[in-house]
């Protein structure tokens, strides 16, 4: 049997820390789907049509990971992909309780399904989609944040937005 993991998220823009939790996931995975969240209610800088693209253009040479949108609850995707894991990174301890609070909805929606916590990379242990838009949106340099056609992506959408 398969072990497939689910890696949520809104990747809202996909950073170096996300994409170290999918080289170190597929080491452990046999396979692991990218299940970019809509999330509208975050009001993403991307759509998310353009969050899949990247993230499949940044994944496209990881055999096991594939990329997709979803929206509704992350158990049904799980379902519709025989996944029993979810799979989620933590930075820090402040990450923790977040994360032990979503791990124990979905607990309780569904038990068969597990949640297995990585920890990311100490290098990224600060590192959030949310600084990086802040920081690109105010004239800084992300470039050691987000792979380069990323960063590219990243200033032009500003550029846009001004």
């Amino acid at each position: 049997m398969k072990k497939i993991a689910v890696y949520p998220g809104t990747f809202d823009p996909i950073t170096n820390g996300h994409l170290d939790i999918i080289k170190r996931g597929i080491k452990v995975f046999d396979e692991i789907i990218v299940a970019v969240a809509l999330s509208p209610g975050k009001e993403p800088l991307f759509s998310v049509d353009e969050r899949v693209k990247m993230i499949s253009d940044m994944t496209s040479d990881m055999p096991g990971v594939s990329v997709e949108s979803f929206q509704g609850l992350l158990i049904d995707s799980l379902e519709k992909h025989h996944a029993h894991v979810i799979l989620r990174g933590l930075r820090a301890i402040s990450d923790f309780e977040y994360e032990f609070q979503m791990a124990s909805m979905n607990r309780k929606l569904a038990s068969k399904f597990e949640t297995v916590f990585m920890m990311t990379a100490e290098q990224y242990s600060y590192l959030s989609s949310r600084f990086v838009k802040e920081i690109c949106r105010l004239g800084g340099k992300v470039d050691c944040f987000v792979p380069p056609e990323i960063n590219s992506a990243l200033i032009e959408k500003f550029k846009e937005k001004r």
